[in-house]
């Protein structure tokens, strides 16, 4: 008896989602997957329900590729309403403490450089961070006392842009594993009045921008073929940052049946040195046969070995 076939078709791509308010990560993937039909979906850096914008959407052999966007840089615009603790240090929580200050704009100014940087934070109790194999959040909700060790998370940039009587806008730019409403927490702490996320907007992750980002609304108003179309980026879209190397068709053949090549003649090296390849250090780099990703490869002086196949 034979294999039943996968459901959905076999596409591989990125989709720069633009995620709506009050849905999860994990709901706005599987829209997609189901809209376009695809067999295989995963997704670079969760979003919150009540946060809105990028969410970048791997499909089929673009998974391979999630790493290279998991650690990229992340911009997020963001209002702190003060005034207010809550459990879940969002607008979804309960209020556990209150006060009736309220920081001046010169206040929050004078506190931003203590943000900036390496800095050590808390996760919020609910979060998806994992507790002797539980979700963190799943515990909380139970009414277990739980205990988060701080992390070392890097803040690039913090920025007030706007302040009203109980609010303030911020734009940051920060490292992997920084959590907005962690911030807001401890600003508002720090600034002895209380605060929590009120409202947020990712804006970039990495080569990802809300400007060039596609809403679900709109994804849903075409056919699923000129969707594909649209909204369907290339495999090596987040790899513009690693070397790119043009391998030919046997050498293809080679790569894909797992073996290594060995570029030792004088023209098949100055191939690696013209892409900044062919050093002692191993690097990593993208095999490309005309123009089409093969394979993530790895390069030790005139040695190329696959590390990564792409089923194209």
């Amino acid at each position: 008896m034979g294999k039943k076939n996968k459901k959905g078709d076999p596409i591989s791509g990125w989709v720069n989602l633009d995620k709506p308010y009050g849905m999860t990560s994990t709901q706005a993937v599987g829209k997609v997957r189901r809209f376009l039909n695809a067999q295989k979906v995963g997704h670079a850096g969760t979003l919150d329900p009540l946060a809105t914008g990028v969410l970048p959407i791997a499909l089929g052999e673009a998974t391979k590729t999630i790493p290279f966007v998991q650690d990229d840089e992340k911009t997020y615009h963001f209002t702190i309403r003060w005034g207010e603790q809550r459990t879940t240090d969002d607008a979804e929580g309960e209020v556990i403490s209150s006060s009736d200050n309220r920081p001046s704009k010169e206040e929050i100014t004078e506190l931003l450089p203590r943000f900036t940087g390496e800095i050590q934070q808390v996760p919020p109790h609910f979060s998806a961070i994992k507790i002797d194999g539980k979700r963190a959040y799943d515990l909380s909700r139970s009414g277990k006392d739980i205990e988060l060790k701080p992390r070392t998370v890097t803040i690039e940039k913090l920025e007030l842009i706007k302040t009203r009587e109980h609010e303030a806008d911020f734009e940051m730019i920060c490292q992997k594993g920084t959590y907005v409403r962690s911030l807001a927490r401890d600003m508002g702490q720090a600034l002895e009045c209380f605060g929590y996320v009120s409202a947020l907007r990712r804006t970039t992750v990495g080569c990802f921008k809300a400007e060039n980002a596609i809403s679900l609304d709109i994804l849903e108003k075409m056919d699923y073929v000129a969707a594909r179309s649209v909204a369907l980026l290339p495999v090596q879209t987040v790899l513009d940052d690693i070397p790119a190397l043009a391998i030919s068709l046997e050498e293809t053949a080679k790569i894909r049946s797992g073996q290594s090549l060995e570029l030792i003649s004088r023209p098949d090296f100055e191939r690696l040195t013209a892409k900044g390849l062919g050093t002692r250090e191993t690097q990593l780099a993208l095999a490309l046969f005309e123009g089409q990703p093969v394979a993530l490869i790895e390069q030790t002086k005139a040695t190329v070995k696959p590390v990564r196949i792409f089923n194209l």
